[in-house]
Formats: structure tokens, C-alpha cells, sequence
């Protein structure tokens, strides 16, 4: 069966204000040379889907920028290819427009015309904040074979209270058929199945459903369509072993980018064999590192002058680290400069920060000290 993909790039703007002020969801960067929505177009590639919408709200110029023609993840193709879906606004709307992002259901009403061109028998649905390298092809397959209308991607997980209040739990019986969903439970802890916000199932389906929750103007595909239809469609649960991540907030962004460090985690998302994960080329000279530099336990992109000390800590690409700059357990997004003498620790720099000569920053683990693009300290 032919497949298309469907992206949603702005539904968790809301969970981290500080790196989606400016830009999408999607676009967010990570682990030195990525953006978000590179995972979730390289799990669609290397799956064999060729033609991929992103649904956008606003602040998409970033991610325009990023994702271009295609080309990088081979998909700058008349016939498919990637398209950037633009919101649904008309001249005559302007009081309508939601200031908040909106959700999965309300970004697929949007997208109706685009779903209705396409051809293919099947849609995979994913968000683009899913961090991980899942082999979308069996969970296709799985969903053919058991006959399913709907087939959601589950992670076995063991859930704080906290944490479960921000996912949906799904429960399923020995057959993998869903029976029960928990949206964001209070009080919940223990080892849960939960929802990797990816899932599989008939595009005539989801034109079905998108018309369905107009006409009762339903918003969310949780609550709305697949609660409400837990027994009369098929819905299977498809359960990943592999690595996975999910930000939900500044702090958790903090803390997944630090397991990069982890060798068993690089090699868990980026050395799975067949399934690279795919992003902008840009064509930088290789990071020079100056007398009486000193790294450790860090990754680091192209382009960078390191000449000072950075420990723990991920820089991307064109980052300047003067002499006696001392960066640790910090994240330095693109083309920032650190001055000469100044200290971080545990702080996230967006793109294009200047930290001036001697400037000190400290934050925790739990709530890093955050400096916006552009900034000047």
C-alpha cells in the first residue's frame, strides 16, 4: 500500500515558550546539528514515505528556512516530496485566529484540501517533537496485517506522577487491541504504555473523521475520535522498544540533550543501521581547537574556535569559545560567541548570543539559565 505522511509543527509550542517564541515546535535545534522535525522526516525516509505535508500555524520562517526543497532528505520531488501546509486564514478571519497553537484535530480541518489531493491508502500521523529512530515500516506492516482502522505507536515507560500527567496512557489487552486511554491521569505512577503521538491508518479514514468532528465540533483526536470510538473501529496498539524522548519543557529539554553524552544513547538514536537521521547540509570547515584548549565529555559541531575550556556540554555549529572561557554541562546553540573569562553552567544559549569578556551565568539542572536568540550579555 502507498503511504503519506502528515506533521504537525506547532501543537507543543506551549510546552517550551522560550525556543518556540520565534520559531515552530519543529524547529527547534538539538544535538548540535538537528532541528526536532528532522527525526520524524528521517523515520518517514528511511520507512519508504515519500511524501510528507507539515502542517504549520506560525512562526514557520525557521523551519521554512531548514526543510527548503527537500533535498536533504531526498525529497525534493514533483511527485510527492515534501509541502509545508500554511494555516487556513482568509482576509476575512483576522479576529478568528487562535492566539494558541492548535490541536492535532483542529490542524488536520486545515489540512483537509491537502488530504484530499493525495492518492495514497494510508496516512502515518506524527508529531515532530518525537525524538527517536523507529522503523515506521513494520509499524505499517503491523497495522495491514492485523486489519486495524487505527494503530497507535506505544513506549513502555515508568511514569512519576508528573510525568504521566503529561502523556496519554494507553491500555490494551494480550492482543495489542486498544481498550482504554488515559488522558493526562493525575495520581498515576508505575509502568504505563504510552502514546508516541504516531499513528497509522487509512487516509479515506481520516477524511472520514476530520469530517465527522466538524459537524460536531470536536478538538481533540484523543478525547473526541478515538475514545469515542475505542468499540465500534479497530484500534491496535504498536508497542517501540527503541529510544525515545519527548520535551515538554525547558528543563526536559535540558535533560535530554545532556543523554546525548551518553555513547549508548548516540548510538540507540544515530547508529542504528539503515536509518540515519537526516538534516540541512551546511558546508562548514572542521572545528579548530587553539593552544590551551581543553574538552571533555562534550559534542561539538563543524565550524567552531575553542579556546577555552568546555566540559560537558553541546555546542553546534560556528560556536566561538574564547581563551580562558570556561563552558560546562551547558548547551551553546549556532554561531555564538563566549567571551574571554566568562563562565556558564548549566545554561542554554539560543542562536547568535554574545557573552561578553568575564560575564558570569549559572543555573541547575532543573531550571537552566535560559539567554533568547540574539541576545547580548
Amino acid at each position: 500500500m502507498s503511504v503519506t505522511g502528515i506533521i504537525f509543527s506547532n501543537v507543543h509550542d506551549s510546552n517550551i515558550p522560550e525556543l518556540t517564541r520565534l520559531r515552530t515546535t519543529a524547529s527547534v535545534p538539538y544535538g548540535c546539528r538537528y532541528r526536532f522535525i528532522d527525526f520524524t522526516l528521517s523515520n518517514m525516509v528511511n520507512s519508504g514515505v515519500t511524501s510528507v505535508g507539515i502542517i504549520t500555524q506560525e512562526n514557520y520562517q525557521s523551519l521554512t528556512d531548514h526543510i527548503g526543497t527537500g533535498k536533504d532528505w531526498d525529497l525534493a520531488s514533483r511527485a510527492g516530496g515534501v509541502k509545508l501546509i500554511p494555516p487556513n486564514f482568509t482576509a476575512f478571519a483576522q479576529n478568528s485566529r487562535q492566539s494558541t497553537a492548535p490541536t492535532r484535530l483542529e490542524s488536520l480541518k486545515s489540512a483537509t484540501v491537502y488530504i484530499s489531493r493525495r492518492k495514497e491508502e494510508l496516512v502515518v500521523l506524527s508529531d515532530c517533537d518525537v525524538i527517536c529512530n523507529v522503523d515506521l515500516g513494520d509499524m505499517i506492516e503491523f497495522h495491514k496485517k492485523t486489519g486495524a482502522d487505527i494503530t497507535l505507536a506505544t513506549k513502555k515507560t515508568v511514569l512519576s506522577a508528573e510525568q504521566a500527567a503529561k502523556n496519554i496512557i494507553i491500555r490494551s489487552d494480550k492482543d495489542a487491541r486498544v481498550n482504554d486511554l488515559l488522558v493526562y491521569p493525575k495520581d498515576l505512577t508505575g509502568e504505563h504504555d504510552i502514546s508516541l503521538n504516531i499513528m497509522v491508518m487509512g487516509r479515506q479514514r481520516l477524511l472520514d473523521i476530520i469530517t465527522d468532528a466538524s459537524a460536531h465540533g470536536y478538538t481533540s483526536f484523543n478525547s473526541d475520535v478515538i475514545l469515542r470510538n475505542l468499540h465500534s473501529l479497530k484500534i491496535m496498539s504498536y508497542s517501540y522498544e527503541g529510544y525515545f524522548a519527548c520535551v515538554g519543557s525547558l528543563s526536559e529539554y535540558f535533560a535530554c540533550s545532556m543523554q546525548l553524552l551518553d555513547p549508548d544513547v548516540r548510538k540507540a538514536l544515530f547508529g542504528i543501521k539503515n536509518r540515519p537521521v537526516y538534516t540541512k547540509i551546511r558546508n562548514s570547515p572542521p572545528t579548530r581547537y587553539t593552544a590551551g584548549s581543553f574538552v571533555s565529555n562534550s559534542l561539538l559541531a563543524d565550524g567552531c574556535v575553542i579556546s577555552g575550556t568546555v566540559e560537558n556540554s553541546i555546542i553546534f555549529r560556528g560556536v566561538t569559545v574564547r581563551s580562558g572561557a570556561v563552558v560546562r554541562n551547558s548547551i551553546v546553540m549556532q554561531d555564538s560567541v563566549i567571551g574571554a573569562g566568562a563562565s556558564l553552567n548549566c545554561a542554554v544559549l539560543d542562536k547568535n548570543v554574545v557573552i561578553k569578556d568575564n560575564v558570569v551565568l549559572s543555573g541547575h539542572e532543573s531550571l537552566p539559565f535560559y539567554v533568547p536568540k540574539n541576545s547580548i550579555v
